[in-house]
């Protein structure tokens, strides 16, 4: 029997589709077996995103039988949706530390980033996707965007438009972006090009969606080879519940601001701008910003400065008003309405 879905239409999780392919993952366990060689290891902690938290076991039964039995291996059970969200307790008291599903955010030495790069063809879809974008004649390119999961197959997608009579428009976002032609679910800079139709090739609709809030101007068609569908992202939804969060903050007088501690995610001047311009405002600090923990504190609404995407996507789940900064600027009279954009992170931590 189906279950009625615990989140609203305008949730960017509602969105999603039932997985058609298998996927088939290279978790790159040499590399991790080298490093523990060469540091001469004792501990190895192994964080994987929440999708792939049931898989962890059976990597850590594989790196047991390639690593000496003194080799201890640890697995994160901390939350996990991005680069930008790295078990530091758990990095900090380990010789090794993997981080499976994204790629570096920045370049270090403590962290082995495996992407997971994805199995499925790309072809098929992108063919069919050729009756959704606009024709080569009467455009000027198209934008060329993906996942790390893809970004394997990113030379060959821009070879498939451009003998197809595409030119493909394709950037570097900013630092906080690996690769060329990438977004992540808070970052959709490489899609900041000329051209008024942008191509996703990816799973599911959290990455397009957002790119299609970062650049309304644009036609956003999504190709998913994971789910074997093409469509075009419509924000309609998005943007009325976004309208009504900001609405129903409009009359409050105590702003509880939030600061996200995760080593990727915090915005402290952000948070301390707000500070300073409302006596009715307080700070409160967390890592992992849920309904629950806030239900407690006495406020009329709350500004994240934290991950945007707790925000639009968990937004209705809040008991009060849960607002991005750009949008608190709205509700209390520094912006017009027409102002309203998707929050989005851009550099480095």
């Amino acid at each position: 029997m189906s279950q009625e879905s615990e989140y609203s239409e305008g949730d960017l999780r509602n969105v999603g589709m039932s997985l058609k392919h298998d996927r088939e993952w290279d978790y790159e366990l040499e590399r991790i077996i080298e490093a523990i060689e060469e540091r001469d290891a004792e501990t190895v902690g192994l964080q994987f995103p929440e999708g792939l938290k049931r898989r962890g076991p059976k990597v850590a039964d594989d790196l047991r039988e390639l690593a000496d039995d003194d080799v201890t291996f640890m697995l994160s059970g901390q939350p996990c949706y991005g680069a930008c969200d790295l078990d530091t307790y758990l990095m900090k008291r380990t010789d090794v530390f993997a981080h499976f599903g994204h790629s570096p955010m920045k370049d270090t030495d403590k962290v082995i980033y495996v992407p997971l790069f994805s199995n499925v063809e790309v072809q098929p879809i992108m063919e069919e996707a050729l009756d959704t974008l606009e024709d080569p004649d009467e455009t000027e390119g198209v934008g060329l965007v993906t996942t790390a999961q893809h970004m394997n197959r990113y030379e060959e997608m821009t070879e498939f438009l451009e003998e197809r009579g595409y030119e493909v428009q394709s950037r570097r976002g900013d630092e906080r972006l690996t690769h060329e032609g990438q977004v992540l679910g808070c970052n959709y800079a490489s899609a900041d090009v000329p051209a008024d139709q942008v191509l996703y090739v990816g799973g599911g609709k959290f990455h397009p969606l957002g790119l299609a809030m970062e650049h309304p101007e644009k036609h956003v068609v999504i190709a998913d080879p994971v789910n074997n569908v093409v469509t075009v992202a419509d924000t309609e939804k998005f943007l009325k519940q976004r309208y009504a969060s900001v609405h129903k903050a409009m009359d409050a007088q105590k702003w509880g601001v939030i600061f996200c501690t995760k080593i990727g995610q915090g915005r402290w001047d952000q948070a301390q701008e707000i500070l300073a311009d409302n006596d009715d405002a307080y700070l409160i600090t967390m890592d992992e910003v849920t309904p629950d923990r806030l239900r407690n504190f006495d406020m009329d609404a709350f500004v994240n400065t934290g991950c945007p995407r707790i925000t639009t996507d968990d937004g209705p789940q809040f008991h009060k008003p849960m607002l991005t900064p750009g949008e608190y600027e709205i509700a209390v009279g520094n912006e017009p309405l027409e102002n309203l954009s998707f929050d989005t992170f851009h550099g480095t931590w």
